[in-house]
């Protein structure tokens, strides 16, 4: 069965009977490890207890294809449940598991981690398909989702987040759940629990003095590049982005953040504003180090170029999220053609 994205974290708290094993895959590994663990949690209460956790991975059942029975069938020496845990499953291992699934062995609930999966992935199909297994998909979180992981982890601490600190947060997260949840751990330890009955602010400094900027400012080189039609730049931009392990629907979700913010920008020149206040509209506030560039995108983009960039960034995401195509590669194009336009504009 395929478990459409809003219901992935409903089934992960409480997971089917019927499904006896669960695939858990996508671009986001952090996400995928956080959904494995808490599926484990809900059979095993210690996530090392050796006699009801086994841990085999892709290179174990090509091998020994046999041992995903063997292990699920396996009694645990003290009693209860048993959880099967694969790492780096791919479609070679198609078959094992299609073979499992087809005559099952004990009650275990294997647990499948792999990373992304075409909509053609043979492993993909077979989980989806199956009436006693289970896919789901683990994509970069969304603002959305990325506000409300931020606000209900800092709620829980007694912690909320002033208007500038929750938009640093935001321009700063999202790109892997794994590496968002331990930014947040360091901001609550730097800012410390709230007092009982009342929350404490956390404020713009806060979030600056703990959250580590290293995938905002290779964003920011990223979208500044495209936004000013730097081509070579763009290209070293986004290496550099893509050794940094950054998500390509996190690019396109700051960019279009980004596009965004230029659009109330030029809505406030056009009222009347300069340019240096239409630069301190933007939250969260420029580094310095940005803002000629910023202003040189300003003079490039008018509102109606805009609405097409912004089309254009939202037409890829969604293309990155159903199409199958390669992420990086439809990012990629997106950003060159934005880039394009730029240069165009200074002609």
């Amino acid at each position: 069965m395929k478990i459409a994205p809003r219901d992935a974290d409903r089934f992960v708290k409480s997971p089917d009977p019927k499904a006896l094993a669960v695939l858990v895959y996508g671009p986001d590994a952090g996400l995928v490890r956080e959904r494995i663990e808490f599926m484990l949690r809900t059979v095993v209460d210690d996530p090392t207890d050796p006699f009801r956790i086994s841990e085999l991975s892709d290179g174990d059942l090509k091998q020994d294809p046999a041992r995903l029975a063997d292990e699920a069938a396996s009694i645990a020496m003290l009693g209860g449940r048993r959880v099967v845990r694969i790492r780096g499953a791919a479609d070679g291992t198609a078959k094992t598991f299609e073979s499992f699934l087809s005559d099952p062995a004990g009650d275990a609930l294997v647990l499948v981690e792999a990373g992304e999966l075409g909509p053609r992935s043979t492993l993909r199909a077979l989980f989806e398909g199956a009436k006693n297994a289970a896919a789901i998909a683990c994509y970069a979180d969304g603002c959305e989702q990325i506000e409300n992981l931020i606000r209900s982890r800092l709620a829980a601490e007694g912690l909320a987040p002033e208007p500038a600190a929750l938009d640093y947060l935001l321009h700063h997260l999202g790109s892997d759940r794994g590496v968002t949840q331990n930014e947040l751990e360091k901001l609550i330890l730097y800012a410390g629990p709230g007092k009982a009955g009342e929350k404490r602010t956390v404020t713009l400094d806060d979030a600056r003095a703990s959250v580590g900027d290293n995938a905002g400012s290779s964003l920011d080189e990223v979208i500044d590049a495209a936004m000013s039609g730097d081509l070579d730049g763009l290209d070293t931009a986004l290496a550099r982005a893509r050794a940094a392990d950054t998500n390509a629907i996190a690019i396109l979700n700051a960019l279009s953040r980004h596009l965004m913010q230029l659009h109330l920008a030029a809505a406030r020149m056009e009222s009347g504003s300069d340019a240096e206040g239409a630069l301190r509209s933007f939250r969260p506030p420029l580094h310095f180090s940005r803002k000629p560039s910023v202003q040189g995108q300003m003079r490039l983009w008018n509102r109606r170029r805009l609405d097409r960039a912004l089309a254009l960034a939202l037409e890829a995401e969604g293309q990155c999220k159903s199409t199958g195509q390669p992420d990086v590669s439809i990012c990629g194009q997106t950003l060159f053609r934005i880039a394009q336009g730029a240069r165009s504009a200074r002609r």
